[in-house]
C-alpha cells in the first residue's frame, strides 16, 4: 500500500477486543510494508555496524604496510557507505509510508464507525474523546506500527554483531555478548511505571480536550450567562494537570534515557579495560581492539531503538485502547437487515406507543417530555440506539430493512441539527429525489433573511449559494440554523419526513408561514412533526397526544384544546395549579345548574 493509493477501498474489520489486539491487527494488515521496512532497516543497520570491522582491517593494513589490503578495505568502506545511504533513504520512505497508511486506516475505521453509529456515538462516548482519538491517538498508533519494523531490524543487527564479534575475537566478543543483553533489558523494570505515567498523561490530556471542545461548542451560552471566566479557570486547571502529568512522565523517560547512556558507557569501559590487558599479553592486535571498541560504540545507534519502541508502545497502548473502545461499539439492531425490499410506503405505525401517521398526511405529535419525544422521533426512523419493538411502514418493520433502505424511506431531523462548514451550495448538496428544487425548499423554510445575512457576511460571494457557512453555523442565529436545516431536509424529499421541534427558535409569525410552506411542499407525502407550537398544530391534518409513553388522544388542534386538559397543559404551558384552578372554577360555575336540576327533580 502506497500513500498515493489512499484511502483504502476497504479498511477491513478490526480486532477491537483490546488495545494490544488492535495494534497486532494493524501490524498484520501492513505485513508487506513492515517487511519492506525491515529489509531496508537491516541493510542500513548492518552497513553501519560493519564500519568498525572495516576500520580494524584498515588499522591492521597500515601496521602491516599492506597496500593491497588497505585498498580492499577502502572498497569495503565505500560499499558500507553506499549501503548506509541507500538503506537510510528507503528505510525512512518505508517507515513514513507505514506510519501514514496505518493512521489513515484507523481514521477510515473511525469515520466508518461514526457513520454507522450516527447519534448513538456521542451518547456513548464524549465528543471530546472522539476528537482526541481521531487526532492525537491516531498519530501515536501510527508511530508504534511504524517503529516495530525498525526495532526488529535493530534487534537483529545487535544479534548479528554479537555473533560476528564472537567469531572475530572470542575473548572480547564474550564480554560484549554478555553485556549487551543487560544493557538492552536493564530498562524493563522502569517501563511499567513509565507506562502508568504515560496513561495518566493521556487521560488528563483527553479530559482537557473534552473540556475545550465543550467550551467552544457552548461559547454562545457561556457568554449569555457570563460563564466565560468560570470555564476558562476550569480549562486552566485541566491544562496545568496535563502539564504536571507530562513533567512526571518526562522525568521517568529521562531516567530511562540516562540508563541507556550510562550502561553502554560502562560496557565500553569494560571492553577497553579488558582489551588493553589482552593487547599487552599479545592475544589480540591493535586493529582487533579498535574493531571491538568501534563496534560497541556503533551499537549505541541501534540500541536507541529499544528505548523508542518502549516509548512508542507506552504512548500508543492507551491510544489503541480508546480507539478499540470506539470501534467496538455496535448498534442495537442489525444494520444489514434480515430482508431485502425496496423502500416501502404506506402508514407509519409505532406499536410501542400506538402512534399512527397516515400516509400522505401531516401529523403533529405533542409530547410533554422532550427527551421522550426525541427517543420516539429516533425510533420512527428505524434502527434506533435503544432496543425495542420495530416501527412499521406499510406493514414492513423498518428494523428488518438494511440501514440504507430504512434511511431512504424515513428521514429524521432531530431537534439539534448540525450544519457543516462550507458553502450553502455544498450544504444543500445531499442525496435527494430531485423533485424539490433548492429555491423551493429555501422558500418553504422562510430562509430569505438567512440568504441576505450570508451574502452580507461574505466578502466575495454575490450569490447566496456561494456564501460560506462557518463551523456548525455559529455565525447564524438559532432560528436561522433551524430554517437552513429544515430546507436541507425538504430537498431530500423522502417518503416519510420526521421533524423534531423544527421551529423552536422561530417567532410565531414565521412559524405560521413555515407551516404553510411545509404543507404545500410535502403535499402527498407523509410528514410527522414533533411540536407544541399552535401555528404548526393548527395546520396539521391530525394531532396525536403522547402521554407517559402512549397515545392518549387523537384529533385536530382546536378540538383537543377544548376537550383534553393534558393537551391544553402542554400547548398553553399551563401549570398544575392553573389547571386545578380552572377545574374548580368550572365546578363553581356548574353548581347553580346542578341545584336547578335537583329542584326540578
Amino acid at each position: 500500500m502506497q500513500i498515493q493509493d489512499l484511502p483504502y477501498a476497504d479498511p477491513g474489520v478490526p480486532d477491537a477486543r483490546s488495545g494490544p489486539r488492535f495494534l497486532w491487527w494493524l501490524g498484520r494488515n501492513q505485513l508487506g510494508g513492515q517487511l519492506k521496512s525491515l529489509a531496508w532497516g537491516l541493510l542500513h543497520f548492518v552497513s553501519v555496524s560493519a564500519l568498525p570491522f572495516c576500520v580494524g582491517l584498515a588499522v591492521d593494513a597500515v601496521v602491516e604496510r599492506s597496500g593491497t589490503q588497505l585498498t580492499l578495505t577502502g572498497g569495503l568502506m565505500l560499499l558500507c557507505g553506499t549501503g548506509i545511504a541507500v538503506g537510510d533513504t528507503f528505510l525512512h520512505r518505508a517507515a513514513v509510508t507505514n506510519w501514514i497508511t496505518a493512521a489513515a486506516r484507523v481514521q477510515q475505521l473511525l469515520a466508518r464507525k461514526a457513520a454507522h453509529l450516527g447519534s448513538a456515538l456521542t451518547r456513548r462516548v464524549a465528543a471530546g474523546e472522539v476528537v482526541a482519538v481521531s487526532t492525537g491517538d491516531v498519530e501515536k498508533i501510527g508511530w508504534f506500527v511504524e517503529a516495530v519494523s525498525r526495532f526488529t531490524a535493530a534487534a537483529l543487527t545487535v544479534v548479528v554483531v554479537c555473533v560476528g564479534l564472537l567469531v572475530y575475537q572470542p575473548a572480547l566478543g564474550v564480554v560484549v555478548a554478555v553485556g549487551l543483553p543487560i544493557v538492552a533489558l536493564a530498562v524493563l523494570p522502569l517501563l511499567p511505571r513509565a507506562t502508568r505515567r504515560a496513561d495518566v498523561q493521556r487521560e488528563k490530556a483527553g479530559r482537557a480536550t473534552e473540556l475545550a471542545s465543550d467550551t467552544v461548542a457552548g461559547l454562545r451560552v457561556l457568554r449569555g450567562i457570563g460563564g466565560e471566566e468560570l470555564f476558562l479557570d476550569r480549562y486552566r486547571r485541566a491544562s496545568q494537570e496535563v502539564r504536571h502529568a507530562a513533567v512526571r512522565s518526562a522525568r521517568m523517560w529521562s531516567l530511562i534515557s540516562a540508563v541507556q547512556v550510562l550502561l553502554p558507557g560502562l560496557l565500553l569501559i569494560a571492553v577497553v579495560w579488558h582489551g588493553i590487558h589482552l593487547a599487552r599479553q599479545g592475544r589480540i592486535t591493535v586493529g582487533e581492539l579498535v574493531t571491538v571498541y568501534s563496534a560497541v560504540m556503533i551499537l549505541n545507534y541501534p540500541l536507541r531503538h529499544f528505548e523508542e519502541i518502549a516509548m512508542a508502545y507506552s504512548f500508543s497502548r492507551p491510544s489503541a485502547k480508546r480507539a478499540a473502545r470506539v470501534l467496538s461499539l455496535e448498534r442495537s439492531t442489525d444494520t444489514g437487515g434480515t430482508r431485502e425490499v425496496e423502500a416501502p410506503g404506506g402508514d407509519l405505525y409505532d406499536p410501542a406507543t400506538g402512534l399512527l401517521a397516515p400516509a400522505g398526511r401531516l401529523t403533529a405529535v405533542v409530547c410533554g417530555d422532550p427527551d421522550a419525544a426525541g427517543r420516539l422521533a429516533e425510533r420512527l426512523g428505524g434502527h434506533p440506539t435503544e432496543p425495542g419493538r420495530s416501527v412499521l411502514l406499510g406493514g414492513v418493520a423498518l428494523d428488518d430493512l438494511p440501514l440504507d433502505s430504512a434511511r431512504t424511506a424515513v428521514l429524521v431531523q432531530d431537534k439539534d441539527p448540525v450544519l457543516l462548514s462550507g458553502t450553502l451550495r455544498e450544504l444543500l448538496d445531499v442525496p435527494a429525489s430531485g423533485a424539490v428544487r433548492a429555491a423551493d425548499a429555501l422558500a418553504a423554510a422562510q430562509c430569505d433573511d438567512v440568504l441576505d445575512a450570508l451574502v452580507q457576511g461574505s466578502l466575495d460571494a454575490a450569490d447566496p449559494m456561494d456564501a460560506r457557512i462557518t463551523e456548525r453555523g455559529r455565525s447564524l442565529s438559532g432560528g436561522q440554523r433551524q430554517r437552513l436545516a429544515l430546507a436541507r431536509s425538504l430537498i431530500t424529499d423522502p417518503e416519510v419526513l420526521v421533524l423534531d421541534e423544527p421551529t423552536s427558535a422561530v417567532d410565531s409569525h414565521t412559524e405560521a408561514r413555515i407551516a404553510d410552506g411545509l404543507r404545500r411542499l410535502r403535499s402527498g407525502h407523509t410528514t410527522v412533526v414533533f411540536t407544541s407550537s399552535p401555528p404548526l398544530l393548527d395546520r396539521a391534518d391530525q394531532v396525536a397526544l403522547v402521554h407517559e409513553g402512549e397515545v392518549v388522544a387523537v384529533g385536530v388542534h382546536r378540538e383537543l384544546v377544548d376537550s383534553e386538559p393534558r393537551y391544553r397543559a402542554v400547548v398553553t404551558r399551563e401549570t398544575d395549579d392553573e389547571l386545578a384552578g380552572a377545574d374548580e372554577a368550572a365546578l363553581v360555575g356548574a353548581r347553580p345548574e346542578l341545584e336547578e336540576i335537583e329542584e326540578s327533580a
